[in-house]
C-alpha cells in the first residue's frame, strides 16, 4: 500500500501497459468477416474489445467497493480505502492506453470527442490519485461502466451488422436501463453532492465546471441513443450530386 500511495504515476503507467497487453492478446480473438474487410471497422473492433474488458473489470470493482464499504457513496470529498485508490489507478491507466491508441493510430480527428473526455477523466481521476482527495468519488463516476458494458455491445453488434439480431434488440432495452440507473443517475448524484457541498469542497469551481460539460455530453449522447434505437429516421444514401453527407460527431459515437 505504501508503493502504491507514493507512485501512483508508476502505478498507473503499468496498468496502461497491461492493457496494451490485453489490447495485443484480444487480437487472437474471432472477428467476424464484415469487420476485417474495412482497416476503420478492423481498428474499431479491437478498441472496443479492450474498453469491454475494462468496464467489465472496472463497472463490477466500483460496485463492489460500495456495497462493501458504504461510507465511500456518503464522503466523497476524503474518504477511501486501498481497494478503491487501486481502482482508481487501474481506470487511469485504461484511459491513458485508450487516448494513446487514438492519437497514435491517426484516428484523433474523427474521435475528438472521446480525447476530450479521457482528458477530463484522466485529469480528475490523476488529481484523486495525487492528493488522495475524491477518491471515493472517482469510484462513483465509474458506475457508468456498468453501462459502458451494453454501449459496447451495441457498437460491436453495428460494425458486425447484427443490428437485427434478437442480441441487438435485448442489449438496446439493457443498453437504454443502465444508461438511466448508472450514467445518468451516477452523473446526477455527483453534480448534487458538488453542489450541495460547494462552500467548502477543494476546487469545487472547477470540479463542478467539469462535471457540468460531462454532463453536457452525455446528456446529447442519449438524445442520440433514443432517436437511433427508438425514432429511427430513414437513411439517406447521399446527397443530389451522389455525395455522402458526413454525420455529425455526436451522430458517430452512435452510428460507427
Amino acid at each position: 500500500m505504501e508503493v502504491l500511495l507514493n507512485h501512483p504515476c508508476a502505478v498507473v503507467l503499468v496498468c496502461a501497459l497491461l492493457f496494451r497487453v490485453a489490447h495485443r492478446l484480444l487480437q487472437n480473438l474471432p472477428v467476424p468477416k464484415v469487420v476485417r474487410g474495412e482497416e476503420f471497422r478492423a481498428w474499431k473492433w479491437k478498441n472496443l474489445s479492450v474498453s469491454l474488458v475494462h468496464s467489465l473489470l472496472t463497472g463490477a470493482w466500483a460496485l463492489s467497493c460500495v456495497l462493501i464499504y458504504p461510507e465511500t457513496v456518503h464522503n466523497l470529498h476524503s474518504y477511501f480505502v486501498p481497494v478503491s485508490y487501486l481502482l482508481v489507478c487501474v481506470s487511469t491507466g485504461y484511459f491513458v492506453q485508450d487516448a494513446a491508441d487514438i492519437i497514435l493510430t491517426g484516428h484523433a480527428r474523427g474521435s475528438w470527442e472521446f480525447l476530450v473526455h479521457h482528458t477530463l477523466v484522466i485529469w480528475f481521476f490523476g488529481y484523486a490519485l495525487f492528493t488522495k482527495l475524491y477518491v471515493s468519488g472517482a469510484v462513483v463516476a465509474l458506475f457508468v461502466e456498468v453501462n459502458s458494458v451494453t454501449l459496447q455491445l451495441r457498437l460491436m453488434l453495428k460494425l458486425a451488422e447484427q443490428m437485427s439480431s434478437p442480441a441487438f434488440q435485448v442489449n438496446k432495452m439493457l443498453n437504454l436501463f443502465t444508461y438511466v440507473f448508472f450514467r445518468l443517475s451516477a452523473q446526477g448524484y455527483l453534480t448534487w453532492y458538488i453542489v450541495y457541498n460547494y462552500s467548502w469542497l477543494d476546487h469545487a469551481s472547477f470540479f463542478l465546471a467539469a462535471i457540468v460539460l460531462m454532463n453536457g455530453m452525455i446528456l446529447v449522447y442519449f438524445y442520440q441513443l433514443l432517436r437511433a434505437d427508438f425514432c429511427p429516421r430513414p437513411k439517406r444514401t447521399g446527397t443530389q450530386n451522389g455525395t455522402h453527407k458526413p454525420a455529425p460527431m455526436t451522430q458517430k459515437f452512435l452510428t460507427d
